[in-house]
């Protein structure tokens, strides 16, 4: 990047910014600096910092200095402040029969010899669907059990051939007889011109990733699907660096109205939700179903599912099914279980998530301190996603906010802070309002007045 557009990003954040009240959040706490010339830092949101937040977009999270006003800050996922290269890692798959181009793949029979950990050893597989004998194997059966951490995007190889420009749908399974859709972006494309190619060759799924046993790709169109010769998982560069964390809830179960029974559970914080797991006591193998809602006037949304928990006691610490992973990142405060048989006890609903971090810039007067908890006040907006950018551009692609920790926490406002402000009263609307309503008195009076005495209104 050019000095220039540099400044021009440090100049954006130097702006003043609207500054709230210290007295309109609920809990501070103090920020201990790893260095006094870092600029910028970067601090690990900890479990009290989520149980205080009330803003399910983390609004209600800030930072301020000594004097109290607020300085450039944002919340970032876990891994985006930093800069390391995304992991790799090569995954076996197998060819399927292509769907018609009229519909999405359906009807398939798989014979299949899987390992007991989830690997497939060998597929043999064909369509059902009306003329699939006669398409070719351009669909994609990938394996993907070995792999424990989300899966980020995946990186393709095939045979140099015909331009090609050919996009995928993506499906994921945990036991290859149940498949969900999954969001995805890119297509496949390796065209040449003039002694120049183009290629693309990944296809990549959301921020949280994917994490299922066995993805499915299917060309839109079989005839111009690409041959494939390797599939790669690109898995989140800091996915070793932040391990899950979990919050464990004890739920109560409830009767629902078609008669069967489900657990509902109450989250004690806005929580990146990632993943979900059940435990029970016991030998125990059920299908479970996974909803939320952030408040009892929504209705539950689907998060997961359905997928099978386990454990099975055995040698050592024997054997137990891995978590969940979930569409996206959930902060809903309601949580209910749903099974497909009898609970053998109560499940402990256990949910997973990776802590942010939030990035400011020291500007102003030191100390700092990060705010949270308010109904009244929210974080400004800060381009501070261009000036990581910007620095890193600048510095070197190994460059990183400073860290920075959190000190013991202490009380604002308290509870008052989680009280919505009262609406402010427009007086000059009133005061117009209370002029007219007097003046059409006044009116009314004259006219009432003229009618008693008898006379008529001279013109």
């Amino acid at each position: 990047m050019k000095p220039r557009s540099l400044a021009f990003a440090l100049l954006a954040l130097a702006l003043p910014l609207s500054a709230a009240p210290r007295q309109d959040y609920a809990q501070q706490w103090p920020l201990q600096l790893s260095r006094d010339d870092g600029g910028a830092y970067r601090v690990v949101l900890d479990p009290a910092v989520y149980a205080q937040a009330q803003s399910a977009q983390l609004r209600d999270i800030d930072v301020i200095d000594a004097s109290g006003a607020s300085v450039p800050s944002d919340v970032f996922a876990p891994e985006q402040p930093l800069a390391r290269a995304p992991q790799h890692r090569a995954l076996p798959w197998f060819p399927l029969p292509a769907a018609s181009s009229s519909g999405a793949a359906q009807g398939w029979e798989l014979v299949s010899e899987v390992e007991t950990d989830g690997r497939l050893r060998r597929v043999e597989a064909r369509s059902t669907a009306a003329g699939a004998t006669k398409l070719p194997q351009t669909s994609l059966l990938i394996d993907a059990s070995a792999v424990r951490a989300p899966i980020q995007a995946l990186q393709l190889q095939w045979a140099p051939g015909a331009a090609l420009d050919a996009a995928y749908s993506v499906e994921a399974s945990d036991d290859l007889d149940h498949w969900r859709s999954v969001n995805s972006s890119g297509r496949l494309v390796d065209l040449e011109r003039d002694g120049r190619r183009l290629q693309q060759r990944r296809i990549a799924f959301d921020a949280v990733g994917e994490q299922a046993r066995y993805l499915r790709l299917t060309p839109q169109d079989p005839q111009r699907a690409a041959q494939i010769v390797a599939v790669e998982a690109e898995l989140a560069a800091g996915a070793a660096g932040a391990p899950l964390q979990w919050r464990e809830l004890k739920g109560a179960r409830v009767e629902l109205k078609d008669g069967s029974v489900a657990f509902e559970y109450r989250l004690d914080g806005r929580f990146p939700i990632q993943q979900a797991d059940v435990a029970l006591p016991g030998n125990h193998a059920l299908q479970w179903r996974l909803d939320s809602r952030d408040s009892e006037d929504e209705g539950w949304r689907a998060q997961a599912g359905p997928w099978m928990a386990y454990a099975v006691a055995g040698p050592g610490a024997g054997d137990r099914s891995a978590a969940r992973q979930l569409a996206g990142v959930a902060r809903d405060r309601l949580w209910r279980l749903r099974a497909s048989g009898a609970v053998p006890g109560e499940p402990v609903l256990r949910l997973g998530y990776r802590p942010e971090v939030a990035v400011f810039l020291a500007q102003g007067q030191p100390p700092y301190a990060l705010v949270a908890g308010s109904a009244r006040a929210a974080r400004a907006d800060s381009p501070l996603a261009q000036l990581v950018d910007a620095l890193r551009s600048s510095r070197g692609n190994e460059w990183r906010p400073a860290d920075a920790t959190l000190g013991a926490a202490s009380a604002l406002a308290g509870a008052a802070a989680l009280v919505p402000a009262a609406p402010e009263r427009d007086w000059r609307s009133w005061l117009l309002w209370a002029v007219l309503v007097a003046g059409a008195l006044i009116v009314v009076g004259f006219a009432m007045s003229l009618l008693r005495s008898g006379k008529a209104p001279q013109t």
